[in-house]
């Protein structure tokens, strides 16, 4: 059966593509949940106008990514923090406190949620955070934990 994705689904497709699936998927779960509609010949035009839209959006997105990656790149963020022998802290730098700091100190806001920090930041040191802002844009951000 050919359907219109209404909505992004993975391993199936982005909104707005033409796809085949099984006659029992789409009637069971796509066309019920409201994630796709049957392609007929006028739904076939708006999901040609759906794609663009979804196109101009992503070049736009991925630009804003790619000005934001470029502007935190050379910088070094350096965060203060509490230590103890050894340098280790006392507590923990998370993804929200070098989010926190790479708003006060460059005015580029990021959401925490793009910092891929597997586990939380424990010793002082220079520490390297990948960064995905974009399907197509990944970087990482230097961060240098400091003795305050």
């Amino acid at each position: 059966m050919r359907i219109v994705l209404r909505a992004d689904l993975p391993n199936l497709g982005k909104r707005g593509d033409i796809v085949d699936v099984a006659d029992g998927y789409a009637r069971n779960y796509l066309l019920p949940k409201g994630h796709a509609i049957l392609a007929t010949a006028g739904v076939t035009a708006q999901a040609n106008a759906m794609r663009r839209s979804r196109d101009l959006r992503d070049a736009k997105d991925r630009e804003a990514a790619e000005v934001v990656a470029r502007t935190l790149v050379p910088v070094v963020i350096r965060i203060p923090a509490r230590a103890g022998a050894g340098d280790k802290l006392f507590g923990s730098i998370t993804a929200s406190d070098v989010a926190e700091a790479v708003a006060d100190q460059t005015s580029v806001v990021l959401d925490r949620r793009r910092l891929h920090l597997d586990e939380p930041i424990k010793t002082l040191g220079t520490h390297e955070i990948p960064v995905k802002l974009h399907s197509d844009v990944e970087f990482r951000v230097t961060v240098e934990v400091i003795k305050g």
